[in-house]
């Protein structure tokens, strides 16, 4: 398997979960801006959509979308306890965080901040709109839980660490969520967090 990524983006959450599995895999830097390969490949043929993350499960076979990666990774891969059992409460719950993570919080909470032009007043009309998102998620974590599923760390998790690690970029603070902060915290010092932040260059 290859996993297609560019640093600082979504594909960190993927580039997590395949090595939570213990999987063995590749992975190869995509420039975005030239849609060119780190072997100067186009990028375009592997995956047309021209984003990433892309896993190239075999020859021919590409999965795109992160949270079909990661779920593929869970289930396909190696087992590796990142994702409930299919069909229980649990995997419906880990579910919902990832939607709610992909749909409010990735696409139409912290998207628009990247795009250039923006006036300071939009800008802080969006960070407006990212708090009201992270409160909910500071809701869940209330009751005293390290993550965002009551059985322990999940795909969730290592997607919200990824995103809100694009706060610090844009001045967002995130010490009014403490649990927030304190997921981050136990997220990031998972060995395969590290790893994954190792090879992307981020430690």
């Amino acid at each position: 398997m290859k996993l297609y990524f560019t640093p600082g983006t979504c594909a960190l959450a993927c580039h997590i979960a395949l090595y939570e599995t213990g999987a063995p895999f590749s992975a190869e830097r995509v420039d975005l801006r030239t849609k060119t390969t780190a072997d100067g490949a186009d990028y375009r043929k592997i995956n047309p959509k021209g984003s990433v993350p892309a896993l190239e499960i075999s020859p021919g076979v590409v999965l795109t979308e992160g949270v079909a990666i990661m779920q593929y990774a869970a289930d396909s891969v190696g087992g590796a306890g990142i994702a409930p059992a299919t069909g229980t409460l649990e995997r419906a719950r880990m579910q919902e965080a990832m939607n709610f993570i992909s749909g409010e919080l990735h696409k139409t909470g912290y998207g628009p901040l990247f795009r250039p032009g923006q006036t300071d007043e939009a800008r802080q009309a969006q960070l407006a709109l990212i708090d009201g998102k992270l409160g909910w998620i500071e809701g869940l974590l209330s009751d005293g839980r390290d993550y965002l599923v009551t059985s322990g760390y999940t795909l969730a998790d290592g997607y919200l660490f990824t995103i809100t690690g694009w706060s610090k970029g844009f001045g967002h603070d995130l010490s009014r969520y403490p649990g927030i902060v304190a997921l981050r915290q136990r997220v990031a010092a998972r060995p395969a967090v590290q790893a994954a932040m190792r090879a992307e260059g981020m430690l």
